[in-house]
């Protein structure tokens, strides 16, 4: 077979070694009855323990929690409302953790498990604090386990979907590669239960998906994920420079060899600000701010940062920090940035000079409404 990715030397993985995140969905782990399969767990971290002798260092993100918890409390499918997601998740997450820690005991490695919700990757000091727990678990020998926090998440610090999660994660922790374990072996352009669907091998730009179809995959009433959010997860990834190899568990220890199977997403960009990130792919805006054109221009072609100038309308109430779309006057978004006013303060300030503002009212309000620094375009 023909390598697809070249092992890379990580400095901050172990020596020769490199730092590769792993994530495997529900329906790969769990019966359709809802409990945990054993046997594809075992088989799955004898695998991943495998890989650990050549010096990769790895990460798994693993869903599995609240399906893992339908069956001890009686629940015949996946719930539907917050709260009862919640408790399954707490009865199952213990499950989860404890399974995979026994197994990866048998070949002697300790697990951690770290749980995150969205605000561990948004807010700056959350995320510091991360990547030190992830730093210090890698640098002691130590796999981390990691998932949403399920059980105290609410809807608005959701991730949404764990593939989303696996990316940032990738992002966070410096990795080389991301490995999206699925039920369906890589991207396909038609629908693969009908036969005829031909596997995309590579995928290296936009243009590459051009006519495939992109649906969800798996059991119903049992993930939340399908390739949709797998595809989404490549584009974070592969845009911060990490490649990305889409296949099945049962092809886990050839991908983390480096050879060809499911779909390789290769980079598309560099690795940029984690702030920049996040703020493009795990934020929604808590409000909007209509800009006129000068200001769309300002913004798209000259990267230039936002003044109130350059505002027509505010629409929702946010406060100084949170993210807020940016929209042209046929109120599509065209970026997203951090706030440096509330919703109240800007209806006074808007269509007016930052020296203006200074003069009449001090010298604090001479400042950006969105610094470019804190700003980032949409597709």
């Amino acid at each position: 077979m023909t390598p697809v990715v070249n092992p890379v030397v990580n400095p901050a993985a172990g020596p020769g070694g490199r730092r590769v995140v792993v994530k495997i969905g529900s329906s790969s782990l769990t019966t359709t009855a809802g409990g945990l399969d054993l046997q594809r767990l075992n088989a799955l971290v004898d695998v991943l323990a495998a890989a650990r002798p050549a010096g990769d260092e790895i990460v798994l993100v693993s869903s599995g929690a609240i399906a893992a918890g339908l069956a001890p409390l009686g629940m015949a499918r996946r719930p539907r409302d917050l709260a009862s997601q919640q408790a399954a998740a707490s009865v199952g997450q213990g499950l989860l953790a404890h399974r995979y820690a026994d197994r990866f005991a048998e070949h002697g490695v300790v697990t951690g498990q770290v749980l995150l919700t969205l605000d561990d990757v948004t807010r700056r000091g959350h995320y510091r604090n991360a990547y030190r727990t992830f730093a210090t678990l890698l640098g002691l020998g130590a796999v981390p386990i990691v998932n949403e926090n399920d059980t105290v998440a609410t809807t608005e610090i959701r991730f949404g979907d764990n593939d989303r999660l696996a990316a940032l994660v990738a992002h966070l922790v410096h990795a080389d590669l991301l490995v999206l374990l699925s039920d369906v072996d890589g991207l396909h352009d038609g629908d693969p239960r009908s036969g005829h669907a031909q596997r995309v091998s590579d995928v290296h730009s936009e243009a590459d998906l051009a006519g495939v179809r992109i649906g969800r995959s798996g059991p119903a009433g049992v993930g939340t994920g399908g390739m949709v959010t797998k595809v989404q997860a490549a584009r974070i990834a592969t845009g911060a420079g990490i490649p990305v190899v889409l296949t099945t568990p049962a092809h886990a220890a050839d991908a983390l060899a480096g050879e060809r199977v499911g779909t390789s997403f290769h980079p598309t960009g560099r690795r940029r600000p984690t702030r920049l990130l996040w703020l493009a792919h795990a934020t929604e805006g808590r409000g909007r701010l209509l800009l006129d054109e000068g200001a769309v221009r300002a913004i798209t072609e000259r990267r230039a940062s936002l003044l109130p100038a350059g505002i027509v309308d505010v629409h929702g109430r946010f406060g100084a920090g949170d993210p807020v779309d940016l929209v042209d006057p046929d109120r599509t978004a065209i970026a997203r940035g951090l706030v440096n006013y509330d919703s109240d303060e800007l209806p006074a300030l808007l269509g007016r000079s930052t020296r203006e503002l200074a003069r009449s009212l001090g010298p604090s309000y001479e400042r950006e409404v969105v610094h470019r620094d804190d700003m980032v375009l949409l597709d």
